[in-house]
C-alpha cells in the first residue's frame, strides 16, 4: 500500500479535491471515464456528498495522502427488491498513484461497507482497454461475468464494457 495512505468516508469539505481529481482523470486521453473531460462542479459534488452521507444504501470513500485526495470510490446498492444484495462500484485513482495500492485499499473499504450493509455482491463495469484496472480487479478476486457491447455512449461513439463481480463471503 502507498505509504501514509488513509481511506475514509468522503466529507462535504472534500468536494473541491474530488471534483479536481475527477476532472484530471476524465481529461486523460486514454478515456478512463465516461465523461468527456467534465465532472460535477464543486458545489454539485458537495450536495452529492451530503446526500450520500445520509443514504443507507450508498457511500463515497476517498483515499488521501499528505498530498491530498488521490482516489475515490462510490458504492451504491441496487434499488430493485430482488437485487438489493448487489452494490455497484465506481473507482478512480490519480495517475501518479496507480499501481501503488490505492485502488486495492478503496476496494477493501467497499467490501467492509458491503459486509456492514448486508450486500453480498459487488459489481462494476470496466472498459476493455483499461488493462491496469482489469488486472487489479482480477487480483482482488473479481470475476468477469459478461461483455457488454456498445454499452455506453461517450460523445458520438459507443464503447464496450466488461461486467465484473466480487462475491462477499460471510
Amino acid at each position: 500500500m502507498s505509504e501514509g495512505l488513509r481511506v475514509r468516508r468522503a466529507a462535504p469539505s472534500d468536494a473541491d479535491a474530488i471534483s479536481q481529481l475527477a476532472r484530471e482523470v476524465a481529461s486523460e486521453p486514454e478515456g478512463w471515464l465516461l465523461t468527456l473531460g467534465t465532472w460535477r462542479s464543486s458545489s454539485e459534488e458537495r450536495r452529492s456528498i451530503r446526500l450520500l452521507r445520509r443514504h443507507p444504501d450508498a457511500a463515497l470513500f476517498v483515499a488521501e495522502t499528505s498530498e491530498g485526495i488521490v482516489g475515490r470510490l462510490s458504492v451504491t446498492r441496487d434499488h430493485y427488491p430482488s437485487s438489493q444484495h448487489v452494490a455497484d462500484l465506481g473507482l478512480m485513482v490519480a495517475r501518479d498513484y496507480r499501481r501503488r495500492g490505492v485502488g486495492r485499499a478503496l476496494l477493501e473499504a467497499a467490501v467492509e461497507w458491503a459486509r456492514a450493509s448486508g450486500a453480498s455482491k459487488l459489481e462494476l463495469h470496466v472498459f476493455p482497454h483499461n488493462q491496469g484496472a482489469i488486472k487489479l480487479y482480477e487480483s482482488f478476486g473479481f470475476e468477469r461475468e459478461g461483455y457488454r457491447k456498445r454499452h455506453y455512449r461517450r460523445g458520438q461513439e459507443y464503447v464496450d464494457a466488461i461486467l465484473m463481480a466480487y462475491f462477499i463471503e460471510s
